[in-house]
């Protein structure tokens, strides 16, 4: 599964040198970082609503738009899923209470 993030990655950075006028992901790029973090809050309240309605083919949808907007974010700033997969398989094996902790100690 990890592999179709991976691929999506390398297909957001191509799209960096994409002219905005051709592809979506090249537009939001040249928009900046107030368009993406936009679309990933719509896309984030579209997720709600699609639950709150307990439509699951909607939800699956929605997060699609969701997740790929996070993506269009990492790649903006440099990130890559690696680095999420990453964080979350250093928290595999904690309990949320313990991660939390050790997040506060470190600021």
């Amino acid at each position: 599964m990890s592999n179709v993030l991976q691929q999506l990655a390398e297909i957001l950075e191509q799209r960096k040198l994409e002219s905005a006028e051709k592809s979506y992901v090249a537009s939001l790029y040249a928009k900046g970082i107030n368009t993406i973090l936009k679309k990933i809050g719509e896309e984030a309240a579209e997720t709600i609503i699609a639950a709150k309605d307990g439509d699951k083919q909607q939800i699956i949808y929605e997060t699609a738009d969701l997740w790929f907007h996070c993506m269009v974010l990492l790649a903006d700033q440099g990130l890559g899923p690696e680095d999420v997969l990453n964080e979350l398989q250093r928290r595999f094996g904690l309990s949320g209470l313990e991660e939390k902790a050790q997040r506060s100690q470190k600021s």
